[in-house]
């Protein structure tokens, strides 16, 4: 027999419990809810640079709109907000501790939707919380470690603005990828050559390529651009090119 229970007193345990504070659940919602969508987080994703979190596909959606983040609106990258975006399983973890069954009925409305579809169902992953920590940062490092960080070699972010064509120039695919990172050792050239191949120009047509008033000489590098024009060549961190299409002059 305990010595708690043959003198009489309660168990130090029980009256630890007893003391505990217990608080609602609504005191927490600030903590545990996304606020896109007002529900619980599913997926709590964080942003780096200012650690707001959000379900994974509100946030996703939100960035397709905007590049700010929607509690605090600082910018969470120029151009590819996605990047500076992480899991917080821990966070998520604690979630579905905190809302009995919430796990559960996420996981049935998925099946739904896959089996509406004809979809196959994805099979869950499956972490166990008795394995190591190793263990559970090498299934984190399943994911491509390019789609969240960007080589320190790009360091100029571009803006290609298309002013437009000479009326005789109509054969021509536009531009789909405005913005663009690339080294600032690339010249001028190099950015005629990227136009060319994703407009898929002839070779009897002209690029000139412009920064602010100034016409650039094909060998000139993006970072002296950059520095020589300052402020005047930037928009929010980015390098505004702005290019024509031309006909050669004939002489």
């Amino acid at each position: 027999m305990s010595s708690s229970t043959h003198n009489g007193s309660p168990n130090k345990s029980d009256t630890d419990s007893e003391d505990e504070p217990k608080l609602p659940l609504n005191q927490f919602y600030p903590y545990i809810r996304c606020a896109l969508c007002c529900g619980f987080l599913i997926e709590a994703t964080t942003i780096t640079e200012c650690l707001h979190t959000f379900c994974k596909s509100c946030i996703v959606k939100h960035f397709f709109y905007s590049n700010r983040c929607p509690t605090c609106s600082v910018v969470v990258h120029q151009t590819q907000p996605l990047y500076n975006i992480r899991p917080d399983r821990q966070l998520q973890d604690i979630v579905y501790k905190m809302i009995p069954f919430l796990e559960e009925l996420e996981r049935e409305q998925m099946c739904s939707f896959y089996r509406e579809r004809g979809l196959e169902v994805p099979k869950p992953v499956l972490v166990s919380s008795s394995a190591p920590v190793v263990l559970k940062r090498q299934k984190k490092d399943v994911v491509p470690q390019s789609v969240f960080t960007m080589p320190p070699e790009l360091d100029v972010s571009l803006l290609l603005e298309f002013v437009g064509a000479e009326g005789c120039i109509n054969n021509y695919k536009p531009l789909e990828r405005r913005y663009v990172r690339v080294s600032g050792e690339a010249t001028i050239h190099h950015v005629e050559l990227f136009i060319r191949r994703k407009m898929e120009l002839g070779p009897a047509c002209q690029v000139d390529v412009v920064c602010g008033d100034y016409l650039l000489d094909r060998n000139q590098s993006l970072r002296d651009i950059q520095s020589t024009l300052g402020v005047e060549a930037l928009q929010d961190g980015l390098l505004v090119l702005h290019f024509g299409l031309v006909l050669p002059s004939q002489s």
